[in-house]
């Protein structure tokens, strides 16, 4: 690597430019002078991937027959610890005085996993994962049982040889000896001790994120065991073990969660050959790979998507060929099987209708998984697969598996279940090529000069620093414009029933004049696509009757909110006005409470104080003056708010699915008991 000068970079600041000006950065130096190169930085993220790397061993030992355990510890030292049962690091010696055993974690491109070595299918071509968390450790602790003995070898700042018990370390080669095991006893132990004059001062290893990975590892690794112990100062987890007996089957079901299955599960599985070229003792040489595919979907009753994906066991989250091939496959198959259908509801789009991706992924839920020798990937993270022949035959593999399912020759497929996923299919088209026509027609009134905002919006003049205030019909809507500051503050009636969201199709919801107009004064768009930085206002106020009624109209736009416009409650935009359900009228002054029992506490005091007092009900906000309005529900001085956030829809979840149903009882009887999820107790 050429040594460089700002300004010039092929000149150093004496003018000359030589052979001497030439650095040539060698084994693990190159690693330690660019270890983002390696790792992808020196955040957390980095600092987590060392951990990977590792793992990813012993998970290889695993997926080839070799090991059923794999034990992850994280130390109160600072140092992680990787543990497995499989074969064991080969410890004889390789290269004069060195073992296998060091070459493996001091040189970059070294270790089975090449050719057709110990390994058909590993976690990657690389290979040099081991080397390059020695690299950027300033020790490491590495101990392999074989051949009846216990083996250990020590690093410090890369440098290979043993520690004493004192903590003295010797630099050397020779391997010690420091137990006996039964000869049928093999396995390999990792601790590392990362250098942290590497690694940004804050970058730590997230406990929950390798949860999430050892997770999905034993989905891909059916009947291995992975327990993971976290012994870091203040951690209060108990140790954790993960098993999984069915494979991607149980992945897709975790993934799918508490939704609703539209279809059964998926199994699509298939092997194919190409064609590779490679360096075989210098020159490219043509050998054939095979290729196992597997795939497990399901459509669950949802518009959010999630496709998971693998490269032998390596989670690729950037996808690659291997996802692009089943991406195309899926929409191509589900084209073909409409076409077959020559569904009603399609049949009046006529070219609109065809699938597109979107379409074929609204509540999609699938994994996708290609196992083949010596993967190529998009970057050292290994995030994203790049081997280009792979494209081709998972799409082939899941073109032909999903025909068969389709057509209801493939085993497990049922006609019920073919056309709920059809039926799911075809509504999506609809639903987006009503959107897309509605925005059309919006776009046109806009160029013709219209403003493109509900005709009944009362909008205010600062954005998006203001606020939306959403009443119940024309009475409450009077006094709140009366009332309002216009300079912030827009009124917007609900004159009609709004749609239930969490019931009702998104064509349905689209059509909904009321839930239009919320879209449109709000701004950003609905559903997946909802943009909450396009927001028009700052924050949402709910302003509704105290009473059954107002509860319910509050809890159908809440729903509509949680499933169209999720960001607003989740960055904490949507709020619930506390309007008083009495006033307690005390000669020329007014009080105002906000419950029965802060009414009767509050008549007791005056009562036992002799005051006479007059109370007046107030059975809606309609039925304020604009005075007693603005003082308790508008004037941010005076009103009493309740920011409604993710969570609290999470704890009306019930309410969701009660305000759903068809029966009435059960929803009054809950929107009594529960009213104060939704920003208000009753008055009933």
């Amino acid at each position: 690597m050429a040594a460089a000068t700002k300004g010039n970079p092929a000149k150093n600041s004496t003018g000359t430019y030589d052979a001497d000006q030439i650095e040539v950065l060698e084994g693990l130096e190159a690693v330690r002078k660019r270890p983002g190169m390696y790792i992808g930085g020196t955040g957390s993220g980095g600092l987590t991937h060392l951990l990977w790397e590792i793992i990813d061993n012993g998970v290889d030992e695993a997926a080839a027959g070799h090991a059923k355990v794999v034990e992850v510890t994280l130390h109160s030292d600072g140092s992680y610890e990787v543990a497995d049962d499989g074969r064991g690091i080969p410890v004889e010696k390789k290269e004069g005085d060195i073992t296998a055993l060091e070459v493996v974690f001091t040189e970059l491109h070294a270790g089975g996993k090449f050719g057709n070595g110990a390994y058909g299918a590993s976690g990657g071509l690389h290979g040099v994962g081991a080397s390059v968390v020695n690299a950027l450790s300033d020790r490491m602790e590495i101990e392999v049982d074989r051949k009846s003995s216990t083996h250990r070898l020590d690093f410090k700042d890369q440098v290979a040889g043993q520690r004493a018990q004192n903590g003295r370390f010797t630099a050397g080669h020779a391997l010690k000896k420091v137990g006996k095991v039964p000869s049928s006893r093999t396995g390999t132990r990792v601790r590392f001790w990362p250098d942290r004059d590497i690694f940004d001062p804050d970058a730590s290893i997230d406990y929950d994120e390798v949860r999430e990975r050892l997770g999905q590892v034993c989905f891909l690794v059916p009947g291995l065991k992975i327990r993971l112990a976290d012994k870091r100062k203040g951690s209060k987890r108990s140790n954790e073990e993960f098993v999984s007996k069915g494979g991607l089957s149980d992945y897709v079901d975790f993934l799918s969660g508490e939704d609703q299955p539209v279809t059964g599960l998926v199994r699509v599985e298939g092997v194919a050959e190409f064609q590779e070229k490679v360096p075989v003792d210098g020159k490219l040489t043509e050998v054939t790979r095979e290729c196992h595919v597997d795939i497990a979907l399901r459509w669950v009753q949802n518009y959010e998507s999630r496709i998971v994906s693998f490269v032998n066991t390596i989670p690729t989250p950037d996808g690659g060929t291997h996802v692009a091939g089943f991406e195309r496959s899926l929409t191509t198959a589900l084209n073909q099987a409409l076409n077959a259908a020559d569904l009603r509801k399609l049949r009046k789009l006529k070219a609109d209708a065809k699938v597109q991706k979107e379409d074929a992924q609204e509540g999609l839920i699938a994994v996708v998984r290609a196992v083949f020798p010596e993967p190529q990937f998009r970057g050292q993270t290994k995030r994203e697969l790049g081997t280009p022949e792979i494209q081709k035959i998972v799409g082939g593999v899941a073109r032909d598996g999903l025909k068969e399912w389709f057509d209801g020759s493939a085993k497990g497929s049922k006609k019920i279940h073919v056309k709920a996923i059809l039926d799911k299919v075809a509504d999506a088209i609809v639903n987006r090529v009503s959107t897309k026509q509605a925005l059309d027609n919006r776009r046109k009134a806009a160029q013709l000069g219209n403003s493109g905002l509900p005709d009944k919006l009362s909008d205010c003049r600062l954005h998006p620093d203001g606020e939306l205030l959403i009443v119940e019909g024309d009475s409450a809507a009077g006094p709140a414009k009366r009332a309002r500051d216009s300079a912030w503050q827009a009124v917007l009636p609900l004159r009609g029933k709004v749609v239930n969201a969490g019931k009702g199709t998104k064509k349905a919801v689209l059509d909904n004049a009321e839930a239009t107009a919320l879209f449109t004064a709000v701004g950003g768009g609905s559903g997946p696509e909802f943009d909450v930085s396009a927001r028009r206002y700052e924050r949402l106020i709910l302003l509704a009757d105290a009473d059954v009624d107002g509860s319910h109209i509050r809890c159908l736009v809440l729903t509509l909110i949680y499933h169209y416009m999720r960001p607003l409650l989740e960055n904490g935009h949507v709020y619930a006005a506390q309007p008083p359900t009495h006033a307690l009228v005390l000669g020329q002054d007014k009080e105002f409470v906000y419950s029965e029992d802060e009414l009767d506490t509050r008549a007791s005091e005056l009562t036992e104080k002799g005051r006479r007092y007059r109370i007046t009900r107030f059975k809606g906000l309609g039925e304020m003056d604009d005075d007693e309005l603005l003082e308790t529900t508008l004037n941010p001085e005076t009103r009493v708010l309740r920011r409604i956030t993710l969570d609290d829809a999470k704890k009306a979840e019930k309410a969701f699915t009660v305000m759903m149903g068809a029966p009435v009882e059960p929803r009054k009887d809950f929107i009594i008991k529960h009213s104060k999820d939704y920003g208000h107790a009753l008055d009933v």
